[in-house]
């Protein structure tokens, strides 16, 4: 076996287990357990409304447009309507199923106990270019969490280091020997740094599996922004304890520490809204459910046995690595037999989001290029249908970016006609005498109406069921910074929208024509970029954003457009807005915090401590000022 070659390691005695390559051609039946008729009927609850939502919006735009006759434009409207409906109807349908659930017995099941045997667990955190001090602080936060825990499980951490450049791998060494000054009792550390770092993220899991996986029962991975309470570790391992066919259970890593505005948007809406979407899409997914790459544990001899990944034939018939790895290696571990679990319910699983739109786009273009890859996948042999829904969603998440951009064309198209613009009322033969379309306002605003109240219709069920949770109100500071925060997250929200569609739709473009996604290391702290910089790399938003106020003042573009055209004209200084931390004015400092901003959990405390302690970044509450990091001047190519 050609291994990569080691550079610097400190890593225990070798236990290898074999990993073979799965063949997504073949696969001989595994015997599984019978779907549940629990979820049987949680999933009819989704997919059925969903299915009866869009057929009834389709119907009423054919009604809309059918006056005369649908012309071929009008025909593909309607098409692209409703296959982009009946994704957010899925969206409403789970949101709806995670709402009730939250109000009713399911809310008081009992999160599992061990009642198995105790387990030796890995804790995994691939690195990659990091910077050293945030992560060893973080590990150094959980380590002491760990050893104070009352549990029979055993954890050891192993940084896996893929960093190239040499004295970034010194300073790795120097802070993990700190790291292990520190080291409580009960816990082993361990640190590895490849020199070739074959197959990326996925090669670096798969080099600790082969070398090292067969002395643990199961290993949790972690990114290396990861942070998780002790009690969310613990809890996991006791779920995979008690379920001897449990390959994989995934927690619900909530976002933390965001400072720019574009991150505490972020973090807001995950507080807020993301708890009902996660327990609706745990619900229905039952056994089958999906993987996000980091804070979940995995059993190891399942991974190695069944999720092994090949390489696929990409556009130009060369082999290429899988990308968006989890989503596959969930989708196999059922294949061979193995639950894939979601547990929303376990609490202090943590991670950070990109603080300006800018990081945001070039991290989804990875993720992009990953998910279209998918598309070539959903025909493998052996796959659940709900695993293949979970690439196929992946995949429509990014799909649905330049479907919404056609659509955008074709409402111009349309707008073009004195039947289809509601700001063109008067003809030439007669301009003192309006002639008020027959189909054009009533019916439109009203169709619009629908589809804006069902984009927004999982947020307002957030807000409710934050209203109806005792306590969780006044976690968020009360209902009048709660009420505010909710409208300027919104708000947010409509104003990046159309933005994060042209990016998403540039990123579809590159996936299809072949332009790889580099693998760049992630700036994690932000920062501000060049209004020069950002001009470039809004250019195509700021073009199409003057076009479409243009079109409105010639009177060939319908009014409803504004906003999107608004959004689009000012990307610059919305992006530059997006890495701003909010000081006060019309923006407090306390907008969009979290309960965990407000009263942040010891882990949290622990981890700012530690990382200082490490040399890394002290993480700080949203009410307080935040140190001043290296401003970027262009940002990493992906």
């Amino acid at each position: 076996m050609n291994r990569p070659v080691i550079i610097d390691q400190r890593m225990p005695p070798r236990a290898p287990l074999e990993m073979p390559k799965q063949d997504l051609r073949r696969h001989t039946p595994v015997v599984t357990a019978p779907t549940s008729w629990k979820t049987l009927l949680y999933r009819l609850a989704v997919f059925v409304p969903a299915l009866i939502t869009t057929g009834l919006l389709i119907g009423a735009f054919v009604d809309w447009m059918s006056n005369g006759g649908l012309n071929a434009v009008e025909m593909l409207l309607i098409c692209l309507v409703g296959l982009t409906f009946m994704w957010i109807s899925l969206y409403v349908s789970s949101a709806s199923l995670g709402f009730l659930a939250h109000f009713s017995l399911l809310k008081r099941a009992a999160l599992p106990q061990q009642d198995g045997d105790a387990m030796s667990v890995a804790l995994l955190v691939p690195m990659y270019h990091e910077a050293p001090g945030d992560v060893f602080g973080n590990l150094a936060a959980m380590a002491q969490d760990l050893a104070a825990a009352q549990t029979s499980h055993s954890y050891d951490i192993f940084f896996l280091s893929d960093t190239q450049d040499a004295e970034s791998g010194k300073q790795e060494r120097v802070v993990f020997d700190r790291f292990c000054s520190f080291l409580p009792h009960g816990i082993n550390a361990y640190y590895r740094r490849r020199e070739v770092n074959k197959d990326k993220k996925s090669g670096n899991i798969a080099d600790w599996l082969t070398n090292w996986g067969g002395a643990y029962d199961a290993m949790l991975v972690l990114d290396a922004d990861s942070l998780m309470s002790a009690s969310a570790v613990t809890r996991l391992t006791d779920a995979m304890a008690s379920d001897p066919r449990a390959g994989l259970v995934q927690s619900q890593p909530q976002l933390y520490a965001g400072q720019s505005l574009f991150a505490r948007t972020q973090q807001f809406a995950g507080a807020a809204y993301g708890f009902i979407l996660a327990k609706g899409l745990s619900l229905w997914s039952g056994k089958e459910g999906n993987f996000w790459g980091h804070n979940a544990i995995i059993r190891t001899r399942a991974f190695a046995e069944t999720a092994g990944l090949p390489k696929i034939r990409g556009l130009r018939s060369r082999e290429t690595l899988i990308l968006s790895h989890d989503i596959v290696e969930a989708a196999l571990l059922r294949r061979g037999g193995w639950s894939v679990r979601f547990l929303p319910e376990i609490k202090g699983s943590y991670e950070e989001a990109p603080a300006n739109l800018v990081d945001f786009a070039i991290r989804d273009r990875r993720w992009c290029y990953g998910n279209m890859q998918h598309m070539r996948i959903l025909g493998s042999k052996g796959l659940h249908w709900v695993s293949r829904f979970h690439l196929l969603h992946g995949a429509m998440g990014y799909l649905m970016s330049p479907v919404w951009f056609l659509l955008l064309i074709i409402w111009v198209l349309l707008g073009r006609t004195p039947e289809a613009n509601p700001i063109t009322y008067f003809s030439a033969q007669n301009p003192l005498y309006p002639m008020w379309p027959e189909n054009s306002m009533v019916n439109s605003f009203g169709l619009l109406l629908f589809m804006y109240s069902m984009l927004l219709l999982p947020k307002l069920l957030g807000i409710i069921t934050c209203a109806l949770t005792p306590g969780a109100v006044s976690g968020f500071g009360g209902p009048m910074r709660l009420g505010l925060s909710f409208l300027t997250e919104v708000a947010c929200s409509i104003a990046y929208a159309p933005i994060l569609m042209i990016q998403q739709s540039i990123a579809v473009i590159r996936a299809f024509i072949g332009i790889p996604a580099k693998w760049a290391p992630q700036q994690r702290q932000g920062g501000q970029y060049s209004v020069l910089t950002l001009f470039k790399f809004h250019a195509l938003e700021t073009l199409f954003g003057t076009l479409i106020i243009a079109g409105m003042g010639l009177g060939i573009v319908s009014i409803w457009l504004l906003p999107i055209g608004l959004s689009l004209l000012l990307s610059v200084p919305l992006s530059a807005l997006s890495g701003l931390r909010p000081r006060g004015g019309l923006l407090p400092r306390w907008i969009m915090s979290t309960p965990d901003d407000i009263t942040p959990p010891q882990i949290m405390k622990a981890s700012r401590h530690w990382r200082t302690l490490m040399g890394g970044t002290a993480h700080v509450t949203a009410t307080t000022e935040r140190p001043k990091t290296k401003i970027a001047t262009k940002p990493q190519a992906a």
